[in-house]
């Protein structure tokens, strides 16, 4: 008896084991994130964002300009659609800020080893991070409505 709970033990930690270590594609991602319950949006659409900054450095790495700046172009979709998920909700204000002050410190290194041509939609993708993180500040920060 006590062999058998051994057993599945192993079995049930080597098979969650094994799913931990599959990651979602970005498409899969996607499509979580849109059918997913208001409150775990945020997240997710951070996730989403993170990778597409990483995707535009691999892009821009590899020559391939017009495929980096759709990258850069979704990053800054994806982190509007978080913040607008994390304002609605009320739910991971906190981890949003963080998640997208990261990425603009991300796309701001990247920025810096691009031709100069090739600046300006990342500058203008950092530009409305930033100007989300403000928008979460104030909602976290910000004058409290009398109810």
């Amino acid at each position: 008896m006590r062999n058998c709970v051994v057993i599945i033990a192993v079995l049930l930690a080597a098979s969650l084991a094994a799913l931990a270590g599959k990651e979602e594609t970005l498409e899969q991602l996607k499509a979580r994130a849109e059918s997913a319950r208001p409150e775990e949006r945020p997240g997710l659409y951070t996730e989403i964002a993170r990778r597409q900054v990483e995707a535009a450095d691999q892009l821009y790495a590899a020559g391939k300009v017009d495929a980096a700046r759709a990258a850069v172009g979704d990053v800054a979709a994806y982190s509007e659609k978080a913040r607008d998920s994390s304002v609605r909700t009320g739910k991971r204000l906190k981890q949003t800020e963080i998640g997208v002050r990261k990425m603009a410190v991300r796309l701001r290194d990247i920025k810096r080893t691009l031709a100069f041509e090739d600046q300006a939609p990342v500058q203008a993708a950092i530009d409305h991070l930033e100007q989300l993180r403000t928008d979460l500040l104030s909602r976290m920060f910000g004058k409290k409505e009398e109810k």
